[in-house]
């Protein structure tokens, strides 16, 4: 007998033990772990789905009577052994379920609800299996579940999937579904289509073009739209050709492969620099040891961080190994997308959230069939299903985005490690400014420090400006565009270079107020002023998406005084177009690049020289590599540093070193300007020296003093509620319990209100733990995240955050 052990999900009731259940021996031959299976659970007859995690013959002594796994969702396992061992220490490391885990490592496609298919690739062989053919009828699709097949016919089906013979479709509600196309084969002898060549009248072009290309075409299965286009013919052609037997046509699957908007030039590797030579060198060696090694590569901007990536992934593929790259955000993933696809062509596959459904099943599918061996994406990328991994690289790592801020809030990072210590991988961590973290794991000696200290053209950093806006206000100057920044940007676009400009706020206005009674239209949903987008004439908020039209009159007072107060770079944008006309200004953020594929596009033609200035958010900050790039202008250098966060001055520091960087990085020199109403704070100060060492030293006396990370970790517990009131209870209730439960050494902060009360309709509540040892504190908080799924019943939100990024 076997037994299997499932990880089930009940919405109600999550559990991260396994329950065991019998396998039937209809499915003994054919089940294996990964899987996704179909169970009973509870009384009355209830089904639900779990992943399959373990298998055995040994008979469980503490239970009497087993229930019976009932289907098969999947042919084949969907999880490795890998991944199905590190979504059991990513929940219990953050606190959370392990189905919620596997689900996320799982395309969406096959996370939601779905109809399952079995389709056909292959004809002819699947002809062989009368069987299984007569399934099928003359459809090439058909409806499959496991469960209502006869047992003997599973073991077949599953060889012909391996095969490439029949695959498995995912629909759901029509949004993905294995794509297929109409394609041809040829079927017959050379001497045969001699003879029928032979045998046309003069006038029959198309046939004889038909015929030629079958002469040499090989006999396996090419789309008939990639057969008409290459040989000029047409479907009418085709249909001849397969009437008279020349040809045998079938639908065969096609990828949806992510495009960009144009093509992608081919490079070669280029000539290091010493200092990229010294970092290849330890690279390598580390590569071919198989074994597990960690770097911190801290590199100036423009220092050729990138060409090591590419160098090390082309040392990682000679080895017969594959390689992952993540980069912060989806912006930035095009452009990284087109460096390494210009390098490996389709070796590489693409992974994000911004994919649509179809392509992010199919480039998945690509990862699990081997035929992709580098995969480039943001933080979900860091699950893709590699085999035989080599080399992770974790592009800009210092980025907030590589941590997941809802459940489970894991950090990218510590997901890479986790896979390059059980593939005794190479883990590569590249920035120009490091987190503090990892700077300090590479002093203590746990990761290598590899250095870039200079920029690969050999240009010096540029100088870098600061213009103090008080005395700009004082002088009766725009509080946007300081007058040396417009001369600035004058001079240059005249001698025919591009500016670029960083105001880290998108929209119109900040909010808008009523002059006469001081009425500031505020989120129905969030404690938040509402940001005005003129060209909309919407009042929208950043967190939640409600919008509401721009009132004509205030709806306390009905005054019509009602005026917008601060800038976002819509506004940027319009002011700059008066102050000079003459120039073109293209702008770049949330508002302008929602469009799929609108990020590419738009630095493509920024690059083409279509525009003098770029205009954007901090999704401009970093990446871009524009050799006409001269002048880089911070607005407002402030916005960061104003956050309730004790990370502020670490995010100004890390956002101005990163956007100066786009200043100059090839043969003309560049120069850099910050505007801010700070100018003695020593982020600024610091990051107007490119000095980033010496923002470091400073910071982590700070750090030290306040017992902060990365001398103290931190996890954040947050309530959330429709009232204020049980939300603060729930809050408190969680405090007086965690008290005695905590180590001696811990700092329990709290409860509070968060930097913004409401959010989303919940009111929210918060508990700052700060801790060197975790022992006794760990299992308390495995205690609440199990005691979390009572307190949602009565519509309370609870969320355990190891190591938080934000404090919002």
């Amino acid at each position: 007998m076997l037994f299997g052990s499932v990880i089930v999900d009940v919405p109600t009731m999550q559990t991260n033990d396994p329950y065991t259940y019998e396998v039937p021996e209809t499915l003994a031959a054919v089940i294996e772990v990964g899987m996704r299976v179909v169970v009973p659970f509870g009384r009355g007859g209830r089904t639900v789905q779990g992943f399959l995690v373990a298998l055995t013959d040994e008979v469980p002594q503490e239970v009497l009577k087993l229930k019976m796994i009932q289907e098969l969702v999947d042919v084949q396992p969907v999880l490795n052994r890998e991944l199905l061992s590190l979504g059991e220490w990513v929940a219990t490391t953050n606190f959370a379920f392990r189905v919620r885990v596997y689900q996320m490592m799982l395309p969406n496609v096959m996370r939601a609800k779905y109809v399952k298919t079995l389709q056909v690739l292959d004809w002819s062989k699947l002809m062989q299996e009368p069987e299984i053919a007569a399934l099928f009828s003359d459809q090439a699709e058909i409806d499959f579940e496991v469960g209502k097949l006869d047992g003997t016919l599973l073991p077949k089906i599953q060889r012909l999937q391996r095969q490439r013979v029949l695959q498995i479709g995912y629909e759901v509600a029509n949004r993905a579904k294995v794509r297929t196309l109409l394609a041809v084969k040829p079927i017959q002898t050379k001497a045969f289509y001699v003879e029928a060549q032979q045998a046309l009248r003069a006038t029959a072009k198309k046939q004889a073009r038909m015929l030629t290309f079958l002469l040499t075409a090989p006999k396996t299965y090419q789309l008939v739209k990639t057969v008409i286009a290459e040989n000029n013919l047409d479907y009418a052609t085709i249909k001849q050709a397969v009437a008279k037997g020349w040809l045998e046509q079938a639908q065969v699957e096609a990828y949806r492969i992510p495009q960009l908007t144009t093509p992608i030039q081919s490079t070669t590797a280029l000539t290091l620099t010493t200092a990229q030579t010294q970092v290849m060198q330890m690279l390598r060696q580390s590569l071919y040891k198989s074994q597990s090694e960690t770097f911190l590569l801290s590199g100036v901007t423009g220092s050729g961080k990138t060409e090591i990536y590419l160098q090390a992934m082309e040392q990682t593929l000679i080895q017969g190994k594959t390689a992952l790259m993540l980069v912060p955000e989806i912006t930035l993933t095009p452009q990284m997308v087109r460096r390494v696809q210009g390098r490996f062509g389709a070796q590489v596959a693409v992974f994000h959230s911004g994919l649509s459904d179809g392509e992010r099943y199919d480039e998945w599918r690509r990862i699990v069939r081997g035929e992709a061996k580098i995969v480039v994406g943001a933080r979900s990328a860091v699950f893709a299903p590699l085999d035989k991994l080599g080399l992770i690289i974790i592009d800009e790592e210092h980025e907030a985005t590589y941590k997941q801020d809802e459940h489970p809030t894991y950090h990218a990072r510590d997901i890479a490690q986790w896979r390059a210590d059980y593939h005794q991988a190479t883990l590569l961590l590249g920035s120009a400014t490091p987190s503090l973290e990892s700077r300090a794991r590479a002093q203590q000696g746990l990761y290598t420090l590899l250095s870039l200290p200079e920029r690969a053209t050999a240009q010096v950093l540029p100088p870098v400006e600061i213009v103090d806006m008080r005395d700009v206000i004082k002088a009766g100057g725009n509080e946007i565009f300081s007058d040396n920044l417009l001369t600035e940007i004058q001079a240059r676009v005249a001698v025919g270079e591009q500016v670029v400009l960083l105001l880290n706020r998108r929209g119109y206005a900040n909010y808008v107020t009523c002059r006469d009674c001081g009425t500031t239209p505020t989120c129905i949903n969030c404690d938040l002023a509402l940001t005005l987008h003129q060209s909309r004439q919407r009042l929208v908020c950043h967190y939640c998406g409600y919008h509401e039209a721009m009132p004509s009159r205030c709806l306390v007072c009905q005054s019509s005084r009602i005026r917008p107060y601060g800038t976002g770079t819509e506004k940027a944008e319009m002011l700059l177009s008066q102050y000079l006309p003459t120039l073109k200004i293209m702008r770049m953020d949330q508002d302008t690049t929602r469009k799929k594929g609108a990020t590419d596009q738009l630095l493509e033609r920024f690059g083409t020289g279509e525009a003098d200035i770029l205009l954007g958010t901090q999704m401009i900050a970093k990446g871009l590599d524009f050799p006409n790039v001269t002048l880089v202008g911070v607005l407002n250098a402030d916005t960061t540093l104003n956050l309730p966060d004790y990370r502020a001055s670490e995010k100004t520091f890390q956002l101005l070193t990163q956007v100066a960087g786009r200043a100059g990085r090839h043969a003309k020199a560049g120069q850099v300007i910050f505007q801010t109403f700070n100018p003695d704070h020593y982020a600024i100060k610091l990051a107007q020296n490119h000095d980033y060492e010496g923002f470091y030293q400073q910071e982590m006396a700070l750090r030290q003093r306040w017992h902060y990370s990365p001398y103290y970790y931190t996890i954040q517990i947050t309530v959330m509620h429709e009232t204020t009131e049980r939300a603060m209870k729930v809050a408190y209730d969680i405090a007086t319990w965690l008290k005695p439960r905590l180590d001696p050494q811990a700092i329990l902060l709290g409860p509070a209100t968060g930097g913004v009360q409401r959010l989303k309709s919940k009111y929210r509540y918060q508990l700052l733990i700060k801790y060197k040892i975790g022992t006794q504190l760990f299992a308390a908080l495995t205690q609440l995240m199990q005691a979390s799924q009572r307190l949602q019943q009565d519509n309370i939100n609870l969320l355990i955050d190891r190591d938080p990024t934000t404090f919002m």
